[in-house]
């Protein structure tokens, strides 16, 4: 019998949200645990490898650690990795008042996970994306800069959007489908 992969993360809202995207038929056990990492800087993949060798010396056994970057393209791919501390202070009005002197308000949502089956385990990356545009917010305001973003192709921002249908094509259900993939290769 396999151990549980921990999921890293303190936010429930995260925790809900990947269970409801992997579904019951994900080989293994998911549970959750806050853990206090480091807040690390640099490139996206770089971060999640990061966080994922120090997620897995602490809880020493299999982990999954998730860094979301919301990179708005006229900004060069700012705000990115650092999108947490943006929202914080600025709120998901400053977010998109950001833009008011560009044309540009296209943005790509990325969620990367890393996943460790040991501490001694090189991390594997697992990367997904959902293009789309920063706009005047909208929604409810419980998870995060989902009010200010709308994915291409829809006229609601993920905060409008039910979650059944966010979750068929957000960048954290592309990231979790390719993890999901990983796993059913191995069985």
């Amino acid at each position: 019998m396999s151990k549980p992969i921990t999921f890293v993360t303190g936010n429930a809202k995260k925790l809900e949200e990947l269970v409801a995207i992997l579904g019951p038929n994900f080989p293994r056990t998911i549970i959750s645990k806050k853990v206090d990492l480091p807040e690390l800087q640099g490139e996206i993949n770089e971060i999640a490898i990061k966080k994922c060798k120090e997620a897995a010396r602490q809880v020493n056994g299999p982990v999954l650690v998730e860094d979301t970057s919301l990179c708005f393209n006229s900004l060069k791919g700012l705000p990115g990795p650092y999108i947490k501390w943006f929202l914080e202070k600025l709120e998901p009005e400053g977010l998109h008042q950001l833009l008011t002197g560009w044309e540009d308000k296209s943005a790509q949502a990325i969620c990367t996970f890393g996943y460790c089956e040991t501490p001694d385990a090189e991390p594997q990356i697992f990367q997904g994306i959902t293009e789309g545009t920063i706009v005047a917010p909208r929604g409810p305001r419980d998870f995060g800069w989902d009010p200010v973003f709308q994915p291409k192709g829809y006229e609601q921002t993920y905060a409008e959007l039910p979650k059944t249908e966010k979750n068929k094509i957000s960048h954290r259900y592309r990231a979790l489908a390719l993890l999901q993939e990983h796993f059913e290769s191995k069985q």
